[in-house]
């Protein structure tokens, strides 16, 4: 077991969850992250509001990590890979296309999510493959929005969820991965992001990124 990683078994399949904030299949050789939101700092530069640079790197290094270290023939992003299209400068776009450059024999499926709608084609030095629809594979399927998905189980994103921990007087909120009967949320990929707590039920399983591990709560 690598240090760090959260291993478990869904719909009879095993997977990893990491501390980067992404699924790992390793079976199918597959990572999946959802909601990267990338351009989401140049968004708000554009109207006026100062924040601060290096988002968009941090992202892509920490996605970089991940695929090193499974060594995963493919990426899916699940949904919400741009934050809107004013935020595709001509800046992002170069670097991410010198992103795409190392790891140029990755294969990478964007499921369009409700935010990259509003970008009607990816710049084609990408070379993402574009769907509109779910992305069915095995026991899986991977969609943006979490809804069930009749004799697969579904991975999705859209909520970024979070989870409050408290220990006496210290109170932590996290990301982490939900895990209910038929439906997975991933937790939101971009760290630029809000969230929304996650309401556990009875059978469900949360896994909160503590840092540099991933740990069931």
């Amino acid at each position: 077991m690598v240090p760090g990683r959260c291993q478990t078994r869904v719909a009879d399949a095993d997977v990893e969850l990491l501390p980067e904030r992404a699924l790992h299949w390793p079976e199918a050789g597959v990572l999946a992250v959802a909601d990267l939101h990338w351009g989401k700092t140049e968004s708000f530069q554009q109207h006026g509001i100062p924040l601060p640079l290096g988002v968009l790197e941090d992202d892509l290094a920490r996605l970089s990590s991940a695929l090193t270290a499974t060594g995963a023939r493919r990426l899916l992003l699940v949904g919400d890979l741009v934050h809107s299209k004013q935020g595709l400068t001509a800046d992002v776009i170069s670097r991410v296309n010198a992103w795409r450059e190392n790891h140029a024999s990755l294969e990478v499926v964007l499921i369009r999510g409700n935010h990259d709608r509003h970008v009607r084609t990816l710049p084609p030095t990408w070379r993402m493959e574009d769907r509109e629809d779910a992305w069915d594979e095995g026991p899986f399927r991977f969609a943006h929005h979490p809804e069930p998905a009749t004799g697969r189980y579904v991975w999705a994103g859209h909520l970024h969820p979070m989870v409050r921990l408290t220990g006496g007087a210290d109170r932590l909120r996290l990301p982490c991965f939900h895990l209910r009967p038929g439906v997975g949320v991933l937790p939101a990929f971009s760290a630029f992001t809000g969230g929304l707590d996650v309401r556990r039920g009875r059978k469900d399983r949360v896994y909160a990124v503590a840092g540099t591990a991933v740990v069931e709560v």
